[in-house]
């Protein structure tokens, strides 16, 4: 299997969708498989899963307000061996790669059972943190057109965080629990330098305008 060739037909795959919104779109792509990658050389783990189900983990967009959203993953594993296996992908691993795409949701909560899902799902992870996660997470907001914030009670001081309500809630709902997650040495210590650069823009908000 020439893997340079498959990842072009990957790419040309996934241009011919519409992501479900523009923080789940081709440029997320490229830094999940440039996370991949970077993971896979530490692991040790094997390229020709990681690489290809990092590029077709999100081939399946579903919004995240969708009633899907939980089945996004697999839904995604399925369109993604089909392809896999249209491009003589080996037969053989396309269980590993359909597993390495399923398990990589947060929303999904499927267990990773191999080396190579809980690089993809670190992977993804990484994408949702740091300066890029503030940008992606306000970009999503915007999509939804929530509100950035409580206005009296902005950082959830004295209130149990509802991202489903406001923008900024979704840093303590979700991202702030993310470095937790990793599965990864390696992932886990980017994962945390990363909430770091997060908990530090939103002090930095908060000064501005508490």
């Amino acid at each position: 299997m020439n893997l340079e060739r498959l990842q072009q037909q990957c790419l040309a795959f996934l241009e011919k969708t519409i992501p479900a919104d523009g923080a789940h779109d081709i440029s997320h792509v490229r830094r999940v498989v440039k996370n991949c990658v970077y993971l896979t050389d530490i692991e040790d783990a094997n390229s020709s899963i990681t690489i290809p189900a990092a590029w077709l983990h999100d081939c399946v967009a579903v919004a995240k307000d969708s009633p899907l959203r939980a089945q996004g993953s697999r839904l995604a594993a399925d369109a993604a061996v089909a392809f896999l296996a249209e491009h003589n992908y080996p037969k053989d691993q396309l269980d590993e790669v359909y597993h390495a795409i399923e398990a990589h949701s947060y929303t999904a909560a499927i267990p990773t059972r191999t080396l190579e899902a809980q690089i993809v799902q670190d992977a993804d992870r990484l994408d949702s943190l740091g300066a890029i996660g503030i940008a992606r997470c306000l970009l999503v907001g915007g999509h939804l057109n929530r509100p950035l914030c409580d206005a009296t009670d902005p950082f959830c001081d004295d209130r149990e965080p509802d991202d489903s309500r406001y923008t900024i809630d979704h840093f303590y709902n979700k991202l702030f629990k993310l470095p937790d997650t990793m599965q990864t040495e390696a992932g886990r210590a980017e994962a945390h330098r990363r909430a770091g650069l997060m908990r530090e823009f939103l002090d930095n908000l908060r000064a501005e305008i508490v």
